[in-house]
């Protein structure tokens, strides 16, 4: 049993706020016969969505194919945060990639936010985007180093939307005693990511992409023109992007040493009416300073989104409420008791890295993942240079392939096991402050 089998039902989204509060798409038939295409696109998330919609509107025959729903992934259940610059700061940019380059991509995250901005506006999706992102840090420290960050940005980026906030200031916001300060971005913000999917999926269907729901691929032959062969079908393409993210499940296996699954969980409290001030008095998302990061943000209907913990399994944990509110009470010991109508898991790509991994697998096929929970944007900006790195643009493409994304370590059957007990030690020395 893999991944795409091992949590939840076929062609059903988890059972989560997100779910019960958005429209999905008519559903999709399977993938049955033989078919041909000018490109196929493999899962139905962000990147795919947006690789596909951006394919059609260039005028190619574009099929895409989902193992489950559009939406089913990591991008119908994050958090809904979305952060600027990439995964890693720039100073680790600037160390590795050299100064231009640097700059390259941090226009490239800015490019990211304004496509998001952009596709939520033309295509009318109810995403409910609201700007504003702290991140709060625990211990003075923390606060010194992200105020010289904003310093930076300000003097070598000319990014002048990062706030500094006090103790005090931050405490104003997020009520709470647990954080010594941090950084208020204007310009990032927080949105509904599955009514995101949905919206980019009508898009798509709008611009003419065939879309085969519950159809998953099971090999994808390297040489042109490919055969993607499905459960019940082939596709014969002249171009395929996969963005199946943390979901390949072995479909190819330069993946797996680069992008490895992790699991992270989400809950939402009943609507807190009045009390929502005593959590948050301003309608922005946060995320704190924890290796592990916690994050969370108000809903429309005033609810407590929160989100934290992770494992490394397969299967998800069977008490994910418990788990997220124990992460949540160490911040609101006030919500201790309250509770938790929806809580749910997802699994999301990460690398070694933590930069995004895009490569050209062969001439005529690409693909993008591991955003390691940076995706909302990235993601739909990584599908936008993969479906123009296709048709013969890939200047963009080509910087983001060319930061590095080294191998875990460990053979497949090892690996696992590795990345467990790295991830426990890097936990454990953040429980303990080191």
């Amino acid at each position: 049993m893999g991944l795409l089998d091992a949590n939840g039902s076929l062609g059903t989204h988890a059972d989560s706020w997100y779910a019960a509060t958005a429209t999905a798409p008519e559903p999709s038939a399977p993938l049955r016969g033989a078919h041909r295409a000018d490109v196929c696109v493999i899962g139905g998330g962000y990147t795919g969505l947006s690789a596909a919609l951006h394919m059609a509107e260039a005028g190619r025959d574009v099929v895409l194919l989902e193992a489950h729903r559009v939406g089913w992934g990591a991008s119908g259940r994050n958090g809904g945060q979305i952060g600027s610059g990439q995964r890693q700061d720039q100073a680790w940019l600037e160390a590795r990639m050299g100064r231009d380059d640097a700059r390259a991509l941090w226009r490239l995250s800015e490019e990211a936010k304004h496509l998001l901005v952009a596709l939520i506006a033309r295509h009318r999706i109810d995403a409910a985007w609201r700007p504003g992102l702290i991140s709060a840090e625990r211990f003075p420290s923390g606060v010194a180093a992200a105020h010289r960050i904003a310093e930076r940005m300000a003097r070598d980026y000319g990014y002048h939307r990062l706030q500094p906030l006090d103790r005090d200031a931050l405490r104003a916001i997020v009520r709470t005693d647990a954080f010594a300060g941090g950084l208020l971005d204007h310009g990032a913000g927080h949105l509904h990511p599955l009514r995101l999917a949905f919206g980019l999926a009508r898009a798509a269907t709008a611009a003419g992409v065939h879309m085969f729901e519950t159809s998953r691929a099971t090999a994808v032959s390297d040489d042109a023109p490919h055969r993607v062969e499905t459960t019940e079908g082939h596709i014969i393409a002249d171009q395929v992007i996969l963005a199946t993210n943390g979901y390949h499940d072995g479909l190819d296996r330069r993946l797996a040493p680069r992008v490895m699954p992790i699991n992270n969980f989400v809950a939402v409290t009943e609507p807190l009416g009045p009390r929502a001030t005593e959590v948050l008095t301003q309608d922005v998302g946060v995320a704190d300073d924890r290796f592990v990061v916690n994050y969370w943000r108000l809903t429309e209907d005033r609810r407590l989104l929160f989100g934290g913990g992770e494992s490394y399994r397969d299967r998800f944990p069977t008490d994910i409420a418990g788990l997220v509110r124990r992460k949540m009470a160490g911040i609101y010991p006030q919500l201790r008791d309250i509770p938790l109508p929806h809580a749910w898991g997802g699994t999301l790509g990460i690398t070694a890295s933590r930069m995004p991994h895009l490569a050209r697998l062969a001439p005529t096929m690409l693909t993008s993942g591991g955003y390691s929970g940076h995706g909302v944007a990235m993601a739909c900006l990584c599908g936008q240079l993969a479906a123009r790195a296709l048709q013969g643009q890939s200047d963009g493409f080509n910087l983001m392939a060319r930061v590095p994304t080294p191998a875990f370590p460990g053979s497949d059957a090892l690996r696992p096991a590795l990345l467990t007990l790295a991830m426990t030690w890097f936990g454990l020395r953040d429980r303990l402050g080191l």
